[in-house]
């Protein structure tokens, strides 16, 4: 193969851009399909009870209703370890929002005005929809999320605390809050004899068929995913949701292709949320700022249909040193929607109260708050002693305190004022863990000197087609342009979803595999393709398999420089500095836009994100854009992130590691340190709004 410039490292512009801004990129529910008819769900308005029955007369008599399915009249399912897809297997009802009927109809309006028409009669009880700190039903579970264990302990956390010269013990809390992508959830379910499609909005391609296919009790095969782009998705569309089954059950009754598009204000109840927390941080230090006991207790949520509980504290045992140390993960069961993943599980609140314990334990010591982080920097991994495969945390925070010029900063706070504005600045750490999961890819040479590269990724808007794209370009030898990266179909084998920030490293592991044989090929036949073409596929099982036993993670280090209405409260952002460190960078401008990203929704969970829960419905309050606020352009108008050089051979053939959830990790607590250095409110409660720190300034 000819030797060209390498790609790996190039500040490549999307290869898909141009169909996006055309038009021509299709989404889940923008694809041609013949005599489809649409779905509307009919949603529970209680929050706990049982259906006592389902009058649909008003409903079937309205032209072109063509079916009002509900528990009694659809097809059965297989069991699941998810109860949450057993759509219409139940009468009960576990929480508000549920589904608990559908009509099917020849227009989308017809059907919407139909599902307004069905009559639902419930045995209603009473429900429980409050997180308390005190619940006397909250438990410690085994495992939490990706299998971290629910408590461990070293250590005699109490006794140290008890003797430390210096401590730190607040409670923080976070609220609900919607991962609310651009694109709804959306469905075409096509059923052909016994195999079904669904063009779907999908996190996970491959995934989602086989959960299906065991669900309506198909072969592997039965079901084939098409996601050919998605429109976002920061956990919500990682794992089939109920809506999805209700298309695929809505098709089998009606024996004809159906449509369904979750509107904004169902999806608050309908296809997850990240839970809220309440968690308990106490810190305990040498009068040097080295840390010698760490608490961290972390209590939140679940449905009362599944047992889904985030690794809030996980964060906290890769941290920092410390001989004693407790984290433990509490949950408690409610009358409520199952949370699920949100972009950076566990991580993102978890680290915000950490964070800002930290922060407060720098005040208590007069110590600057870089220095006590870099103070307490491992050697190994704290809890499990293993090795890093590299840990680039007090570079981070080193070159940030640079690019901020930090050392300027007035340590002691509400000192600076500029008019009415009070200013601070603050800083923050983040890391996220390095998932690999196994995945298979085809590469394939044609006779016209092009290559197809096929593997079930899905793009949700990361820039996944552009980066695997280039890293077969390089593996190849080719120019980007003679390469097509076909993705999104569940058909292409075994990969796993966009999600957990494995994307770029597990499916271009997959990739490069493939591409390494191929050439290999190439090289045999001295490049000679045959009339119908040369392929050669991968599997990267057994190379995850065989990693050795290492600490893998991203680090970054946050700054932030925020101005407060000294009459108001009001909190305005002017700055944001990211420095992070997270292996090879494949594409510098793909990367950078996923970490501002994720700092603009640091920033949002920092000052906007926060569902309301009404303890009298069981329901969120503000389940629409008008009442649920998100970031803006607006909100911060200086924005930058950076990534170091980063070596790192004990990852994948590429070198990488993983942006998408780095970057919001650290950035709340960054943005609410910084607060307390302007005004001396400290405010423990996300979100960070005026009224809060408002009630903390002088009269």
């Amino acid at each position: 193969m000819t030797t060209l410039e390498r790609t790996v490292g190039a500040d490549v512009t999307r290869v898909e851009g141009r169909d996006k801004v055309t038009g021509a990129a299709l989404y889940a529910y923008e694809y041609p399909v013949r005599d489809a008819l649409y779905v509307w769900a009919v949603q529970s308005t209680v929050a706990r009870g049982r259906v006592r029955a389902v009058e649909a007369g008003a409903a079937l008599a309205l032209p072109g209703v063509a079916a009002v399915l509900d528990s009694g009249n659809v097809q059965r399912l297989h069991p699941t370890d998810d109860p949450e897809l057993c759509v219409l297997q139940s009468a009960d009802v576990a929480y508000r929002g549920q589904i608990v009927a559908a009509v099917v109809a020849d227009t989308y309006e017809t059907a919407c005005q139909a599902a307004a028409l069905v009559r639902v009669e419930y045995d209603e009880q009473d429900h429980d929809v409050e997180l308390r700190d005190h619940d006397p039903d909250a438990f410690v579970p085994e495992t939490v999320n990706a299998g971290y264990p629910g408590l461990l302990e070293t250590g005699d956390v109490d006794t140290a605390f008890a003797t430390a010269p210096v401590t730190v013990d607040a409670t923080y809390t976070t609220p609900s809050e919607h991962a609310s992508p651009m694109e709804p959830h959306a469905t075409i379910a096509v059923w052909d004899g016994d195999a079904l499609t669904l063009y779907n909005a999908d996190q996970g391609p491959w995934m989602t068929a086989a959960t299906l296919a065991e669900l309506f009790g198909l072969p592997p095969g039965g079901v084939r995913i098409v996601a050919d782009h998605v429109g976002g998705g920061f956990g919500s569309k990682a794992v089939p949701r109920p809506p999805t089954v209700l298309a695929a059950l809505a098709a089998r009754a009606v024996s004809r292709p159906v449509k369904l598009a979750v509107t904004r204000q169902q999806m608050f109840s309908m296809v997850s949320y990240r839970t809220p927390t309440v968690q308990r941080v106490r810190l305990a230090a040498e009068r040097d700022g080295r840390l010698t006991a760490i608490s961290h207790n972390a209590l939140q949520q679940s449905s009362r249909l599944t047992e889904y509980c985030e690794q809030t504290v996980a964060s906290t045992r890769i941290m920092y040193a410390a001989p004693h140390r407790r984290t433990i993960h509490r949950l408690a069961q409610l009358d409520v929607p199952t949370p699920s993943w949100m972009r950076a599980p566990g991580e993102a609140p978890g680290m915000f109260a950490l964070e800002s314990a930290m922060d407060e334990l720098s005040y208590a010591l007069g110590m600057d708050p870089v220095e006590l982080r870099v103070v307490n920097e491992p050697s190994v991994d704290p809890e499990s002693g293993r090795p890093f495969s590299s840990r680039n945390l007090v570079a981070c925070l080193r070159e940030g305190a640079a690019r901020f010029d930090w050392r300027r900063r007035d340590p002691a706070p509400g000192r600076r004022r500029e008019g009415r504005w009070l200013l601070g600045t603050g800083v923050a750490s983040g890391n996220y863990p390095v998932y690999t999961m196994p995945a298979s890819a085809t590469a394939r040479a044609e006779p016209d000197g092009s290559f197809v590269v096929r593997i079930a990724a899905a793009d949700i808007g990361t820039g996944a087609r552009t980066v695997l794209t280039q890293v077969a370009a390089d593996e190849l030898g080719v120019p980007l342009d003679r390469v097509t990266l076909d993705i999104g179909r569940s058909v292409y084998g075994n990969a796993p979803m966009a999600g957990g920030s494995m994307g770029t490293g597990s499916w271009g592991w997959a990739v490069s595999k493939a591409c390494r044989a191929l050439t290999k090929r190439l090289d045999e036949t001295s490049g000679a393709v045959p009339p119908g073409g040369l392929e050669q596929s991968a599997d990267t099982t057994e190379d995850v398999r065989a990693q050795k036993d290492l600490a893998r993670c991203s680090f970054g280090a946050q700054f932030a420089a925020v101005r407060v209405d000294a009459v108001t409260g009001q909190v305005r952002v002017d700055r944001l500095l990211g420095v992070f460190a997270a292996g090879r960078i494949i594409n510098p401008r793909t990367t950078r836009s996923q970490l501002r990203g994720g700092m603009c929704m640091g920033l949002s969970m920092a000052l906007h994100e926060m569902l309301e829960m009404d303890p009298r419905y069981g329901d969120f309050a503000n389940h629409d854009f008008a009442g649920y606020h998100v970031a803006a352009h607006a909100d911060v108008p200086d924005i930058e992130a950076y990534c170091l050089d980063e070596e790192d051979d004990e990852l994948n053939p590429m070198g990488t590691k993983g942006v998408g959830e780095l970057g919001i990790v650290g950035t709340a607590a960054a943005v609410a340190n910084a607060v307390y250095h302007a005004t001396g409110v400290r405010v423990r409660d996300l979100p960070v709004t005026l009224d809060r720190v408002r009630a903390g300034l002088p009269g």
